[in-house]
């Protein structure tokens, strides 16, 4: 079916990458995985925290060690944070060990999904949809470079985006 044991999945915020990747990782009997709730359960603290007392950098280093080793278990889906892409050794510790999906939505889907999550360190400014849009800006043509197939969540259901993925896996030479 792939050309490797691990399905990655990356994306914006609200794009619903841990929430298609659990259904995902059940549906083919894999194990799921989440980057952000790995790095919480090692440091003991949530994300907010983290950021607070280590910015954005700190975070970082934080999420490139957990990705690096979640990248070498088998049979995984993991759902990466949606700044893992950020990272050029992320990228190709990703493209290298798995199939990478890009989970795509609008920055005003994110919005309408994020609007009430007090999880958001990045959101924590005037204009949340307007950082969503500069996120988005910054960040597609990285999440492009990585898929190996591109999904669309938009104003869709998680079961019709995964027998989408399911399908496209068995169908396409991945």
């Amino acid at each position: 079916m792939m050309r490797a044991q691990n399905i990655f999945i990356v994306g914006p915020m609200g794009a619903g990458k841990s929430t298609v990747g659990r259904q995902l990782a059940e549906t083919l009997s894999y194990t799921f995985k989440d980057s952000d709730q790995e790095i919480q359960r090692r440091t003991g603290v949530d994300i907010p925290t983290i950021f607070e007392f280590e910015g954005e950098t700190g975070f970082r280093a934080r999420e490139r060690q957990v990705i690096e080793a979640l990248v070498a278990e088998e049979r995984i889906v993991l759902a990466t944070g949606g700044g893992a892409i950020l990272s050029p050794e992320n990228r190709q510790d990703l493209s290298a060990r798995g199939v990478v999906i890009y989970l795509h939505c609008s920055p005003e889907q994110q919005y309408s999904r994020t609007a009430r999550d007090r999880n958001r360190p990045l959101l924590e400014t005037e204009d949340p949809l307007e950082r969503l849009r500069e996120i988005m800006a910054e960040r597609e043509p990285l999440y492009r470079q990585v898929a190996d197939m591109v999904v669309s969540t938009e104003k869709r259901g998680t079961s019709s985006v995964v027998k989408e993925i399911c399908r496209r896996l068995e169908s396409e030479e991945i």
